[in-house]
């Protein structure tokens, strides 16, 4: 998978990564433009979308409008699964990771659930931008993960994916027992100064 890599500026003991990935239609430049707002003890590596749409834009499955409800590709989602789960392994090793954390906004997200609440053993924790748990991967999640930190911004105006996507989450989460940090911003579908803010301190706090 191609994907671009920031190392970090702090030396600490222990190295962790933040492993970001972009929404349907973006690439890989998309959350790698935030590293100056992201820590500086941390690897950021933004991998990109196996699909191309065309245009350098990518996603990690695609999805059919046409009949007015998105429809998505389950065959494509479980391959991006797939390649995910091997990407985080294969980050761990070449760059000897003691942490990670898994993240994406929109689609990214997604596919940050999935994966996180699936294998809950193979990263720290996953950050959640904008986005929800799909119905239909429900039932390869796992019960409980108690040790898993979540982090979770969602704007009440989103007209993409709803605030109602955000609370059902929660409300799973909770029944996860998840460490979970969750948080409403007065924003669409988009990721501001705030929710940076909120996800630097958070991850500060995870020392």
């Amino acid at each position: 998978m191609e994907y671009l890599i920031h190392e970090p500026t702090v030396k600490t003991e222990k190295k962790k990564a933040l492993i970001l990935m972009h929404g349907v239609g973006s690439n890989d430049k998309d959350l790698f433009s935030l590293v100056d707002y992201l820590p500086k003890d941390y690897y950021v590596i933004c991998p990109q979308g196996h699909f191309a749409m065309g245009g350098g834009r990518y996603a990690w499955y695609n999805v059919d409008f046409s009949t007015g409800k998105p429809v998505y590709n389950i065959q494509q989602e479980k391959e991006s699964r797939e390649l995910i789960r091997q990407f985080v392994g294969e980050m761990k090793a070449k760059y000897h990771l003691d942490e990670v954390y898994l993240g994406g906004f929109s689609q990214g997200g997604i596919m940050s659930y999935t994966v996180g609440l699936s294998d809950p053993k193979l990263v720290k924790g996953i950050i959640i931008l904008s986005s929800r748990i799909l119905e239909e991967v429900k039932p390869v999640l796992v019960k409980q993960a108690p040790e898993l930190q979540v982090f979770v911004s969602h704007g009440t105006a989103d007209g993409t994916l709803g605030i109602h996507y955000a609370r059902e989450a929660k409300e799973f989460l909770e029944g996860m027992h998840v460490q979970l940090s969750y948080h409403e911003y007065g924003m669409g579908h988009q990721i501001n100064q705030q929710v940076l803010e909120d996800l630097n301190k958070w991850l500060a706090a995870q020392q």
